[in-house]
């Protein structure tokens, strides 16, 4: 069992007090932490590592010059008989899922940003998973984050708001 922490849109130029409780509180046990885009700045990254856990992220079109050059725009990971699409999204939250999934080919799970609006559902044979914002209300009326429990092929995502 594989237990993946996913954030995005946290809009910060460093760690806080909100980045450290949802580490303390949720991400705690994780495996792995994804971060879907627009941290800013890559010290927000560093609240996120421990020894024994991955981050991965990828860079979003708010993240400053060292965020571009370090996190590619998209990427692709296996996790345990899943694979896993991870980007930030581009455009107008209308058709954003569309637009995401044309970019990717034979993926399981498609991790995004963006909207800042939380989304976990199937589409079109995959499973959408956007954690929204923890920090940003801009767009949505809940600050939310996302677990992703993979065991094998099974999968159960779930959204969390603070």
């Amino acid at each position: 069992m594989t237990k993946i922490g996913v954030i995005s849109d946290t809009h910060l130029r460093d760690s806080n007090i909100l980045i450290e409780t949802i580490m303390q509180r949720y991400f705690n046990d994780t495996d792995l932490i994804i971060h879907a885009g627009d941290m800013v700045t890559l010290d927000v990254l560093e609240s996120f590592t421990s020894p024994g856990r991955d981050v991965i992220a990828v860079c979003g079109n708010m993240d400053l010059p060292d965020v571009q050059k370090t996190c590619p725009v998209s990427r692709i990971i296996d996790v345990e008989d899943l694979r896993i699409g991870i980007t930030h999204g581009w455009g107008a939250p209308g058709g954003i899922r569309e637009r995401i999934q044309r970019s990717f080919d034979d993926v399981d799970i498609i991790i995004y940003g963006h909207t800042h609006q939380a989304f976990a559902a199937y589409e079109a044979g995959t499973y959408f998973f956007n954690p929204g914002s923890p920090t940003d209300s801009r767009f949505t009326s809940a600050n939310t984050i996302g677990i992703i429990q993979i065991n094998g092929q099974d999968m159960e995502g779930k959204i969390i708001s603070l």
